[in-house]
């Protein structure tokens, strides 16, 4: 089945609901309203013919001049070799979307991932808590506005350019260095032999 004809069981099924099917630049997408993903979600698994049983990816988008974070959805099914990506827009400030982590279990860590890195949160995930990040790490690092904080608890965010450092050893090494022993003294080569008197 074509991504042009999944989509159209989809809008045949949800209605506006799913939006239209994006130009194709790599993959094409539909943007799905929020409060639908998981009833889509599970249509898209369960419905014979289509059976998205994989959930390949859960990643999102930072948009700051739209005000919006995209949480992109790219789906699969084995079987049938077909697939779609799904887009959710959600307030970049509150940013809530329903999990779909009671459809693919997979989603579990990429719904922790996005809450780690882009302050997503996903309403009935069984354990939505930081998972790359700890607890009391400030603010979400993929959000394009994101600052360094300098470091974490007085453990340093920044290091030297590891080629000057490499630099660095390589010289030490050499100044540690025993110096080579002196050549030997040049000897005289023995003389050669006399040639025997010719008869």
């Amino acid at each position: 089945m074509t991504v042009n004809e999944i989509h159209e069981r989809l809008q045949a099924q949800f209605g506006e609901a799913v939006g239209p099917l994006s130009e194709p630049k790599l993959d094409a997408f539909a943007v799905v309203k929020a409060q639908k993903i998981v009833e889509v979600a599970r249509f898209l698994k369960e419905t014979p013919g289509l059976e998205l049983d994989h959930c390949n990816d859960l990643t999102a988008l930072d948009w700051p001049a739209r005000n919006v974070i995209e949480v992109v959805y790219h789906l699969f099914s084995y079987g049938h070799r077909h697939g779609i990506v799904l887009k959710v827009e959600a307030d970049r400030a509150n940013p809530v979307v329903p999990s779909v982590e009671g459809v693919w279990k997979a989603a579990n860590w990429m719904e922790r991932e996005c809450y780690d890195m882009f302050g997503v949160t996903f309403t009935g995930h069984p354990d939505l808590r930081r998972l790359l990040l700890p607890d009391d790490w400030q603010g979400f690092p993929l959000r394009k506005d994101y600052q360094e904080a300098g470091g974490y608890h007085g453990i340093p965010n920044t290091r030297e350019n590891p080629l000057v450092e490499l630099r660095r050893l390589d010289e030490k090494r050499r100044a540690e260095r025993p110096a080579p022993p002196p050549p030997p003294a040049a000897s005289t080569p023995p003389a050669a032999p006399a040639e025997p008197a010719k008869a």
